[in-house]
């Protein structure tokens, strides 16, 4: 697939493809390592303002399920940083999805399934399925109420 239909998927989608920013510590944002690029964790920004909260507090699952969204979109902006080309993308190989929670919030599943979905939307389930964890977490940093790190294979 090219980066202009990726690209076009995205925006049937409602989304586009923000740049990739630096990182807020002292981290890189990628590591190629063989054909793996291992992505750091992306919080939830839109608006260039963190999508702040924690579930079964102060968010819900469907607000917060479209933060995941926003990590995925970040996630894609860094595999482009690091390869030059959303083209290059041979699969999502994993997920991991980080969630603010309550500690009687129990869905982080549904929240992740942001991230995941549109991968897969956007990438197509061939290249877009993968592994995945989504874990509850007292606090992120910025106080996100997601943050999703991944590891895509590049062709």
């Amino acid at each position: 697939m090219t980066d202009d239909a990726i690209e076009a998927r995205l925006r049937d989608l409602g989304h586009t493809l923000p740049e990739a920013t630096a990182p807020l510590a002292s981290y890189v944002p990628y590591v190629l390592a063989g054909d793996l690029l291992h992505v750091s964790g992306q919080i939830a920004m839109a608006d260039g303002k963190v999508i702040t909260g924690r579930l079964g507090e102060t968010i819900g699952v469907e607000e917060a399920a479209r933060a995941a969204e926003h990590c995925a979109l970040m996630l894609l902006a860094q595999v482009r940083a690091a390869t030059g080309s959303l083209a290059r993308i041979d699969r999502v190989v994993k997920l991991t999805g980080f969630v603010a929670s309550a500690s009687d919030f129990f869905d982080q599943p549904k929240v992740v399934n942001g991230g995941s979905n549109l991968m897969v939307a956007a990438l197509g389930p061939e290249v877009g399925s993968h592994a995945r964890s989504s874990v509850g977490v007292a606090a992120l940093p910025l106080g996100a109420a997601v943050e999703i790190e991944g590891i895509f294979r590049i062709a």
